[in-house]
């Protein structure tokens, strides 16, 4: 796959704006419901959808950025959370300044604090209008039910390191200064096991699945951060969980575009009903239809504002609008007699009829330097 940059088609320093407006457009056009029969339009779609994702959250974009494309998307390959297995290097090592172990949230000694995860969560436009309650499969370490964290066998328990008496460092003197390092004996945890659990191994956690519950709120948009505190990765020994962080993306909808609180949609006006005159019904993001009156002789563009028809706003504050804008659509497949009467129409036209088209073709006569009149 491309640089993200160019998959969307913006420079490297374009702001978030431009990212979205690209993203948007680009969407629309390769979306697989416009273009069923067009295999490569689907890959494009998703690749669009993995850079944007990527770009459009600060601290990826950074890391992104400082790595460059082929380091980042390598190290992404080791899965959706940070740390992969073992919770250093790969996706850790991108996304330090964001999860568990950075930012001075280990302690200095003892069992540590387990790692942070993030979920990846792609929801519909009408969930996220709505809110929903989702069920999420999340692998992670979690204590051993055997030992219960201890990480050691039925009948025993860990026993406080005799090198670095429980502190999980050790200092040496060398010249004027002094050096501390993590304890070799305990590798930092302050204690040591003779009897470790065959369940777990003297780690105090296991590699499951955990199945949870996540409330996602009405209102939310593209990057929403969810934080489900003490549901991350399990602390070795008995040490303190991680949290999980989801991260929510609004997948691309067919009829709908979204900008923040406000809802657009691109509506199909038959000629004649531009003409004369008429209503038509639309779809709104609530699932309801709402009557539009078309005023005569509305132009291509035009839009008509719902109050209230928008999206959701978070933390229950209100809706936003929804705006629709009418596309004059010309006939096609004409009958003769069709054909006829239109011809009949345009020969009994008058001046001012067509404004836009008389005021143009005027501006091109001055343009040329032919006469005005």
């Amino acid at each position: 796959m491309a640089d993200y940059y160019s998959v969307l088609g913006v420079e490297r320093g374009a702001d978030d704006k431009a990212l979205k407006s690209a993203y948007r457009k680009l969407a629309m056009q390769y979306h697989p419901d416009r273009n069923p029969d067009n295999p490569s339009a689907e890959v494009k779609f998703k690749e669009l959808n993995e850079a944007y994702d990527v770009l459009k959250d600060g601290n990826q974009r950074a890391a992104y950025d400082r790595v460059g494309h082929d380091a980042y998307t390598q190290s992404k390959q080791g899965g959706g959370r940070p740390g992969g297995g073992g919770g250093s290097g790969g996706f850790a090592d991108i996304f330090e300044e964001m999860f568990g172990e950075m930012g001075g949230r280990r302690q200095r000694g003892g069992p540590q604090r387990g790692n942070d995860l993030r979920y990846n969560m792609e929801i519909s436009l009408e969930d996220a209008y709505g809110g929903k309650q989702a069920t999420i499969d999340v692998p992670t370490l979690a204590g051993c039910e055997v030992c219960h964290g201890s990480g050691a066998s039925e009948g025993s328990s860990p026993t406080t390191c005799a090198m670095c008496h429980g502190q999980g460092r050790v200092r040496a003197q060398q010249g004027f200064f002094t050096v501390e390092r993590t304890c070799p004996t305990c590798q930092g945890q302050g204690q040591t096991i003779s009897d470790p659990c065959r369940s777990c191994h003297g780690q105090g956690r296991v590699r499951r699945e955990k199945t949870l519950s996540v409330n996602i709120p009405a209102g939310v948009d593209d990057g929403t951060r969810i934080r489900l505190s003490g549901e991350g990765e399990s602390g070795a020994r008995g040490a303190p969980a991680g949290d999980l962080y989801i991260f929510l993306s609004i997948r691309t909808h067919a009829v709908f575009q979204r900008e923040e609180a406000n809802i657009f949609c691109e509506v199909p006006i038959p000629m004649v009903t531009a003409a004369l005159g008429g209503a038509v019904e639309v779809p709104t993001i609530e699932g309801t239809r709402a009557k539009v009156t078309i005023p005569a002789g509305t132009q291509s563009g035009h839009q008509f504002r719902l109050r209230g028809k928008g999206m959701s706003r978070l933390h229950n504050r209100g809706f936003g609008d929804m705006y629709i804008e009418a596309k004059i659509e010309t006939p096609v497949k004409l009958t003769k007699r069709q054909q006829e009467l239109l011809r009949e129409f345009e020969d009994a036209g008058q001046a001012g009829s067509n404004p836009h088209t008389e005021g143009f073709f005027k501006k091109v006569k001055e343009f040329l330097g032919g006469s005005a009149d």
